[in-house]
């Protein structure tokens, strides 16, 4: 059973929020910002590709814009196993159409997992097991499996999972029926769910049987699954833009939660950094930096020939990649999505994207 998995990646985010050095054509997903030298991605392959048990079972699903890019990152890739979306639709189309290109491989019994190709984990062996026992509950029964993280702060930029009744165990591990998604919440409802002991931040992990999604779709995003069942991939510029928790997991009665123990981050942001790798120290450096009275800093050049000096700085980003530089406020990098808009906006700036 533990050899049956299809995992499939979900690489067509931007990662916006880690300008100036994910761009366009070069995003979070194909950096290194764990010190190991090997990409979120190709980190995230061969985790996915020791799990399944074989590398012509792993698939991808990217924009077109980078489907050279993942290819290079990834050569052990089948290339029929690479899916490259016309244009973003958000992930309840890029998971239906994987789906769809699976269950026609394979057929709708294949047991399918998606993985956002940009998070971090640690500690393989508990992953596997969580893997394991999601697999088990999805093939034991028509159930389509999240993974919950234990919360391990009250988190405004997680989406969060409420567990309801417990309804056994598997692996090891107990499941439980989910009561409900709850978007991003402000700090106080945050710090309220997790008094409670029954909420998991949502990790956006999912392992189901083909057909039993395919079903749901059916049911309760008809206007996603019918275009491209029909059409492939050129039904994409006529599909709304939805996430998958929007289009299904809200509405289905399907979904069951398995709270995770593993090490994770979603590495949302420049602050990711720190909670990797700040250690004992005073600051993050990944730079040559010379720093006088500065504290609690991210310091990041991906030039090894600069320096950055810093003087009575505190709480703050300083990234310089080629012809960028950022500096913002740790409390503020929520906002560089916006600053990318303003960049956007001016022809003149069409390079730094």
């Amino acid at each position: 059973m533990d050899k049956s998995l299809i995992p499939v990646i979900l690489a067509g985010g931007k990662g916006e929020r880690f300008w100036p050095v994910s761009r366009k054509q070069r995003p979070k997903q194909f950096l290194s910002l764990d010190g190991s030298g090997k990409s979120l991605l190709q980190t995230t392959a061969e985790r996915l590709i020791d799990l399944a048990g074989n590398p012509d079972k792993l698939w991808v699903v990217t924009s077109q814009l980078l489907a050279e890019g993942v290819g290079e990152q990834l050569p052990q890739l089948a290339k029929q196993n690479l899916l490259a979306e016309p244009e973003g639709r958000d992930t309840a189309p890029a998971v239906a159409w994987a789906t769809l290109e699976i269950a026609k491989a394979y057929g709708e019994d294949a047991l399918v997992g998606f993985f956002p190709a940009d998070h971090w984990i640690e500690g393989n062996a508990a992953f596997q097991k969580t893997i394991y026992a999601a697999a088990e509950l999805a093939l034991a029964q028509n159930s389509i499996v999240t993974l919950g993280i234990a919360p391990g702060y009250p988190s405004t930029g997680y989406g969060y999972i409420e567990q309801g009744e417990e309804i056994g165990n598997f692996g090891g591990l107990p499941v439980y029926k989910v009561e409900r998604f709850t978007e991003k919440p402000d700090r106080e409802k945050a710090e309220a769910f997790l008094a409670t002991g029954k909420f998991s931040w949502n990790s956006g992990m999912f392992i189901f049987r083909a057909g039993v999604v395919l079903n749901e779709l059916r049911t309760y995003a008809p206007e996603i699954i019918g275009p491209l069942e029909e059409k492939g991939a050129a039904a994409y510029s006529h599909l709304p833009k939805k996430s998958l928790d929007y289009a299904l997991m809200e509405k289905t009665e399907l979904t069951y939660v398995l709270p995770a123990s593993f090490g994770w981050d979603d590495l949302g942001d420049w602050n990711a950094l720190e909670r990797l790798r700040k250690g004992n120290e005073a600051n993050v450096e990944l730079a040559n930096h010379v720093g006088i009275d500065t504290k609690d800093a991210i310091i990041f050049s991906s030039d090894e020939n600069e320096v950055i000096v810093t003087i009575g700085l505190e709480d703050v980003v300083v990234v310089r990649d080629r012809n960028a530089t950022l500096i913002v406020k740790k409390d503020r990098t929520q906002e560089i999505k916006q600053a990318l808009k303003n960049i956007a906006s001016d022809p003149k700036f069409k390079d730094f994207l």
